[in-house]
């Protein structure tokens, strides 16, 4: 059944239990004001420190969503842009244009002026709903956007060259329109993190949407009693589809605008979170503040905590072990996938799993896997080779790029572009990106693998490991760590500590510096080898 249901029953079945919350960390303690029900008439949302809506309330802001869009002309087929900041509007706009019967176009929020008028037009899209944070960057390509947009402002004051989405969506019908929605039909366009240029339009239908929420659900054995902590930009498959789990179970979840562990904690305790899903970093600022007792755990309401679980970029089995010194009854997964793949779990650890931490996992709910060489044979276990998913939830392509589909897109097998490798008892473990990989005197090295093991450094707060051109080697290892708050490190310590290390893969250059992250988590790793490339070509001149 199309996604659009699972709102619609829950608003039948669960109309008055409050489906999501919204807290804002950012509004001080003297600022804060509570909206305990989400109305027609809605003031500027960032005058609230805590917002709710139920499920009633939820399907009915949807409705008049829909009847807004259809009342502009919108029909089934056509595309709508989202540019938001997470916020108590972004699900109610989202599913009223998917009951529409057209296709949400989510877009990252870190979007640069270009960026955002090449996906709009790359989608074709011809309506963009966007808030105040983004009104330098609209106005700036206003008069470049293909074709004549509708522009709706989610906010106040709103531009004259817009219209008010709030005054416009308050007189709008809060029944459900009448449009046959299937199974097979196209839902929504996500774009991928665009780290080899302008990011591609991945088109997924109703049918696999339905297959992430439905494996979200069974991954974690969600209930209608959990309570799920969303931290991660919604515009992301990630966040999304990890939410979907508390769509199908119609479950209560919260909105955190903000990722300090102060933040974390307090909305654990406060709303009675039972899973959180963290990134990296987040997890790692956490265990920094509870190690140097900036948060205090006997402060907060912790006994419902039931599962953290991380995705989105590979997790050091030592932070893993680290968490556990502290919240020693937590249930822990991992979630590997991509966007083309509608987000986590085409591969992930199973809860009942966490002996095998550093793995990436087993096939989800509903997923095939295969490891294939060059030429598409699979590889023997224990080799790495790269990753291949097969499954309900893989795209339907990219969208207008026939050459780019093909590249990824075999037989059903969605290619990866990520080399893995499988265990004796059938776990993958993920060795690194395909065009990560170092070729240094003819050894291949995996910059996760190295990565994973300076984590364990106890003075390392992240680090990055990218390959630098050499004249002997081609390439070498570079690392660029970022040392904890408060402490020194030297190269020295770095080296002694790497002595364990096989002597190809130890680091042959160390910068330290800041490691960039974009909003999912991932190392900007393009950045990285911009950056510090033509310092090393000038080194190597400056050597001839």
């Amino acid at each position: 059944m199309p996604i659009t249901d699972l709102l619609e029953r829950n608003s039948k079945l669960y109309g008055n239990d409050v489906a999501l919350v919204e807290i804002d960390p950012q509004i001080t303690e003297a600022q804060r004001v509570t909206w305990k029900e989400y109305e027609l008439v809605q003031p500027t949302h960032r005058e609230f420190y805590r917002r709710q809506i139920t499920w009633s309330v939820f399907d009915e802001k949807a409705n008049r969503v829909a009847n807004l869009l259809m009342s502009r002309g919108i029909q089934k087929g056509q595309k709508v842009a989202i540019l938001l900041m997470n916020c108590l509007e972004w699900l109610p706009i989202y599913f009223g244009i998917l009951k529409t019967g057209a296709i949400a176009v989510p877009l990252n929020f870190r979007y640069t002026s270009d960026e955002i008028e090449y996906c709009i037009n790359k989608a074709d899209a011809d309506v963009l709903f966007y808030g105040p944070e983004f009104i330098g960057r609209v106005e700036d390509i206003i008069d470049h956007l293909s074709g004549n947009h509708l522009l709706f402002f989610v906010g106040d004051p709103c531009p004259n060259y817009a219209e008010d989405y709030f005054r416009h969506v308050s007189n709008c019908s809060s029944t459900a329109p009448k449009v046959l929605i299937e199974d097979t039909d196209k839902a929504a366009i996500y774009y991928s993190s665009g780290t080899t240029g302008f990011p591609k339009a991945i088109l997924h239908t109703h049918e696999a949407l339905m297959q992430s929420a439905r494996m979200e659900a069974m991954h974690h054995e969600t209930t209608k009693n959990d309570v799920f902590l969303c931290i991660p930009p919604l515009y992301h498959t990630g966040a999304k589809m990890h939410w979907f789990g508390s769509l199908y179970t119609g479950s209560r979840a919260v909105l955190l605008k903000g990722n300090s562990p102060k933040a974390i904690m307090e909305a654990v305790s406060n709303e009675g979170c039972t899973i959180v899903w963290l990134l990296v970093p987040w997890a790692q600022d956490l265990l920094i503040a509870i190690d140097n007792g900036d948060i205090k755990l006997e402060n907060y309401h912790t006994s419902q905590w039931r599962l953290m679980h991380i995705g989105a970029q590979p997790v050091p089995p030592s932070l893993i072990r680290h968490w556990l010194e502290y919240f020693p009854n937590h249930k822990y997964d991992t979630n590997y996938g991509l966007s083309e793949s509608t987000g986590p779990g085409c591969v992930h650890l199973g809860m009942e799993n966490i002996h095998k931490v550093g793995a990436i996992g087993i096939p989800g709910f509903g997923w095939k896997v295969s490891i294939v060489d060059e030429n598409g044979v699979k590889v023997p276990q224990g080799e790495v080779g790269e990753l291949c998913v097969k499954g309900p939830g893989v795209m339907v392509e990219y969208y207008k790029d026939p050459e780019a589909t093909a590249e990824v897109l075999k037989n059903g097998w969605l290619y990866t572009g990520d080399m893995a490798q499988m265990d004796e008892d059938g776990f993958i473990f993920l060795v690194d990106r395909k065009k990560d990989v170092i070729i240094s005197g003819g050894e291949n090295l995996y910059p996760v693998q190295i990565e994973a093991f300076l984590s364990a450094m106890p003075k390392v707060h992240d680090v990055a490991v990218i390959g630098l051109p050499d004249k002997r080697l081609g390439e070498i290892a570079t690392a660029i760590i970022q040392v904890k708050e408060g402490m020194t490190c030297t190269e020295d310590e770095i080296n002694r500590f790497c002595i364990d290390l096989p002597r190809y893969k130890r680091p042959r250059k160390i910068i330290f510096a800041d490691v960039p992250r974009n909003a999912t988590g991932k190392i900007e790793k393009p950045l990285l080898r911009k950056r510090y490339g033509s310092q090393r070509l000038v080194e190597m001149q400056n050597k001839a």
